[in-house]
């Protein structure tokens, strides 16, 4: 009977745990359907508010036209020739696939707006696994479920995933979850790292936004194999392959071999492939060849590894060390960039919201200072190093450009998730400690960006007013809307003048060329319709014939043109605000009180 009794236990084996199949399908099921359900109901169209989310679509459209894969110029953007764009290709493939599966059961609009749901939506998937799956390398399965609900609620409460939203940046977070996850293997393995290393390329050829990220990816990956030397051989020596391969790859994959010896600082381009394929190539070879070197040898090899790298950056794009908007027009950095809530420093957001910075910077915060305290207690100090790196770069970004919080704010859920997990588990040993039970409650919604946001709009100042400004201004007619743009339509197809947020909705519903959109690599139009808004009526004329603009769209209530009429109550666009109409201009019947009010440029 005593033999026979494992036997007996083996035909009920335990209950798996950790990221199983069914935690995730849970997981995804709930976020999915929370996000449809608080997203469609109010929804009155099916590309996202966020120009970059119309601009893809414009993009989708063209590659499906027959734009040529390696071309990703914009021929309807900017001055005479385009505005090469510096998106990647990766991103218009997987939805114009979906496009055009759609395409045969609906018609194309049909088509387009289901595709735009499924895109964002699946996104969830891979990020909640790959939360899971780091929440639980870090603390165990109650931490993967904190960090899992926190995740849902970030993804949710997030733009980036809703239905129309195919701007990059999902898929960047993404990435970024994925690469975290494979980090964090305790077993140190080559295959996860290589992932880590195809993940980290992908990446790279997707938007350079997440390069610095990339960049303490790397750096990570290389001071653990200086740390534990022979045991992480392997691990280091896959990252540095598959990092080299996957960019390898990725650049001839997408850029034209016409470009192959360009360098551009805002894309995938030869600087980053050659820099990107050394790195990993040169981390692949010391791994390989000096991992049973001392530690002391070991750390002279990643110093004479990092002086070539070092050289070779200064060598092949010593221009990319630099922010490349710090080279935009001081007239753009006033009228345009100034303007951007992403691109603003968290000083310069303070100063124009205070009570929204914690939404940006407070989950973020806590979670570093979780970090530092389980290193300080040596908990599961490595992995928590690990993410202290990721998530630390990502919090530094972001006091530069709060667009980095939601890297931060993603990659707080891991320790934070853990610690609530911890504060839970003693709350419910000692029900009577009351204090323990509150430190749960608050760092639970602390821990969540929407509790500050909620938190921000209830204390009395600029928030209150720019959530009443944004009500207000949902309520007024949108310029951008179909039915204001239909009349642009119906004109024979010219060049239109415009504020820089009508750009992508003027491609987007009609065959013409629009002058501005905001996109810093059409500074030469971007700087054209300033100062056609600027100059007086008489140099304005001068400007519309020079860019051999056939159609101005002007709208009162917005923002960039508003200013501009502030700035110089004698321009252009003072006048039109006024109602003075010059006689070059001809007013488009209909349009006249309209949200956009068009004119044709009468010819000389």
């Amino acid at each position: 009977m005593p033999a026979a009794l494992p036997f007996a236990q083996s035909e009920t084996p335990p209950r798996r745990k950790g990221m199983t199949p069914g935690v995730l399908a849970l997981y995804s099921l709930v976020a999915i359907t929370l996000l449809l359900a608080l997203s469609l109901p109010f929804s009155t169209d099916y590309v996202g508010a966020d120009n970059d989310d119309v601009m893809r679509l414009v993009m989708v459209r063209d590659l499906m036209s027959g734009q040529s894969w390696f071309d990703t110029t914009q021929y309807r953007l900017g001055l005479i020739g385009g505005t090469p764009m510096h998106w990647s290709r990766f991103i218009d493939l997987p939805i114009a696939n979906l496009i055009g599966f759609f395409s045969m059961f609906f018609g194309r609009e049909q088509a387009e707006a289901i595709a735009l749901t499924v895109w964002p939506v699946s996104l969830v998937v891979p990020v909640l696994f790959s939360m899971g799956l780091a929440g639980y390398r870090l603390g165990g399965t109650a931490a993967m479920h904190a960090a899992l609900v926190l995740t849902c609620l970030f993804v949710v409460s997030l733009n980036r995933f809703q239905p129309g939203s195919i701007d990059h940046h999902n898929v960047q977070l993404a990435l970024v979850a994925g690469i975290t996850a494979m980090l964090l293997d305790p077993q140190n393995r080559a295959r996860d790292h290589a992932v880590a290393g195809l993940l980290a390329g992908l990446a790279i050829a997707i938007g350079v936004e997440t390069t610095p990220l990339i960049g303490a990816v790397c750096l990570i990956v290389v001071l653990r194999w200086v740390w534990h030397g022979p045991a992480f051989r392997e691990a280091a020596a896959g990252f540095g392959l598959a990092l080299a391969l996957t960019v390898t790859l990725s650049f001839f994959a997408t850029v034209a071999p016409s470009h192959y010896t360009q360098v551009t600082c805002d894309s995938l381009s030869y600087g980053f492939y050659a820099l990107a394929t050394l790195g990993g190539g040169v981390l692949f070879l010391t791994a390989s060849l000096a991992s049973a070197l001392t530690f002391r040898g070991r750390l002279m090899a990643l110093a004479g590894a990092g002086l070539v790298i070092a050289a070779s950056v200064l060598l092949i794009a010593p221009g990319c060390l630099s922010n490349p908007l710090d080279a935009l027009d001081p007239l753009l950095k006033t009228f345009w960039l100034s303007g951007i809530i992403e691109a603003q420093s968290v000083i310069a957001q303070f100063r124009l919201d205070p009570t929204s910075v914690g939404i940006f910077y407070a989950p973020g915060l806590l979670a570093v200072i979780v970090c530092l305290w389980r290193l300080w207690r040596g908990q599961a100090a490595e992995a928590h190093a690990v993410v202290l790196g990721l998530l630390g770069v990502a919090f530094a970004i972001a006091l530069f450009q709060i667009r980095g919080s939601v890297f931060s704010n993603m990659l707080s859920a891991l320790p934070l998730g853990f610690a609530i997990a911890d504060l839970r588990r003693a709350a419910n040993a000692n029900p009577k400690n009351v204090r323990t039970a509150l430190a749960f409650i608050g760092l639970t919604l602390a821990s969540v960006p929407a509790s500050w946001a909620i938190a921000g709009a209830l204390i009395p100042g600029r928030s209150q007013d720019t959530l009443k400004s944004e009500l207000s201004a949902e309520e007024r007619p949108s310029c951008i809307a179909p039915a204001s743009i239909a009349p642009l339509a119906d004109e024979p197809v010219g060049v239109v003048a415009g504020s820089s947020d009508l750009g992508a909705a003027i491609l987007r519903y009609t065959g013409h060329r629009a002058l501005s959109a905001p996109y810093h690599r059409n500074q030469g139009g971007m700087l054209t319709e300033l100062h056609i808004g600027l100059s007086n009526p008489h140099q304005a004329e001068a400007f519309l014939r020079g860019a051999h603009v056939t159609l101005l769209a002007f709208c009162e209530s917005d923002t960039q043109a508003r200013n501009l009429a502030k700035a110089e109550p004698g321009g252009l666009y003072a006048d039109l605000l006024k109602g003075r109409v010059p006689a070059y201009l001809e007013p488009i019947a209909g349009t006249e009180n309209a949200p956009l009010r068009l004119y044709r440029v009468r010819p000389q």
